[in-house]
């Protein structure tokens, strides 16, 4: 670090605790320094204690310098000026990869040939280009081996694999967090631990406008096949988490309940239609049919009586 230079070692020590700050504090999309002032102020107390010291030092080495005799002062200055072992060792390094010889050694190299005075060197191929070609033909040797004798996967097959993996882990995520569930992602949940908590809310929370049964009261009948503002899971699921109709529709309970709570009791409520309620409400609404429900089709003979009734109930 004594031959690196001073105004390169306070701005490496500086980005790199400025990269640390960035690393270790979340600011969501924006720096850390810019969320949060704190940061910045940080920032520029390091960068200060930094010049600070660097100052320190240098007028300490400017002092111990001055009390030298001229003897010791040139021993140092000898000293000072020898490369550090790192760059000693990238220079050998260097060196022995570029397989190239001292210039005064050049005259072994010399081809006969000359060209207006332009010769040519036999130097040998750099070693970093033998050992890669090397190690080229052994990569070679294994892909072949690999992908053409035991059949490996290729890159299709992988990306499958990956993918398929990738579907499972996002299952698992969602069973851990199910509160990120919203009305266009939902699905109607048929575990019994599911639909016994989405009891609980609902007994808790929409018996007064229900009933208990469903049968319906202030609010709507939940056990015929008429609804406000459509049926299914995904419907009910936004009606209960948005709330009903402007001024006089249920409230928004996303305030009140999360996600996976309102998916439960949004399933629970599915389980009325059908049931016969004690006091059942008029119908309210429009009839909802699922669209991406399969179609039935009547049988043909049937059609035909259907058709031959009426007929005979215009002729009479």
């Amino acid at each position: 670090m004594r031959n690196i230079p001073s105004w390169i070692r306070v701005p490496v020590v500086f980005f790199f605790i400025f990269a640390l700050t960035e690393f270790f504090i979340d600011s969501g999309d924006e720096p850390a320094f810019i969320a949060e002032p704190l940061v910045s102020l940080f920032l520029v107390l390091v960068f200060l204690i930094l010049v600070a010291i660097e100052a320190i030092v240098g007028a300490i080495n400017n002092v111990l310098y001055q009390s030298l005799d001229e003897a010791a002062k040139v021993r140092y200055d000898a000293k000072l000026s020898e490369p550090s072992k790192i760059v000693s060792w990238l220079n050998k390094t260097y060196i022995k990869l570029a397989g190239t010889k001292p210039i005064e050694e050049e005259h072994d190299l010399v081809l006969d040939h000359n060209y207006d005075g332009i010769k040519e060197l036999d130097n040998d191929l750099p070693p970093w280009w033998k050992y890669g070609f090397y190690a080229s033909i052994i990569f070679a040797f294994v892909y072949l081996a690999k992908y053409h004798i035991f059949n490996g996967e290729d890159q299709y097959q992988e990306l499958d694999a990956e993918i398929a993996q990738a579907k499972i882990d996002i299952e698992e995520y969602k069973k851990n967090a199910k509160d990120l569930v919203d009305f266009n992602t939902v699905t109607v949940l048929t575990d019994a631990s599911d639909l016994a908590n989405g009891k609980k809310i609902f007994e808790l929370n929409c018996v007064a406008c229900h009933k208990a049964d469903g049968g319906g009261g202030i609010g709507p009948n939940l056990t015929d096949k008429y609804w406000v503002l459509g049926g299914g899971i995904q419907n009910v699921f936004k009606t209960v988490s948005e709330g009903g109709r402007d001024g006089k529709g249920m409230i928004a309970w996303k305030q009140s309940l999360k996600p996976s709570e309102i998916a439960q009791v949004s399933s629970y409520v599915l389980q009325f239609e059908g049931t016969i309620p004690a006091e059942p409400k008029a119908p309210d609404g429009d009839i909802w049919v699922n669209e991406e429900a399969p179609v039935e089709v009547a049988p043909t003979e049937a059609i035909e009586v259907k058709t031959d009734s009426i007929i005979s109930v215009e002729e009479q």
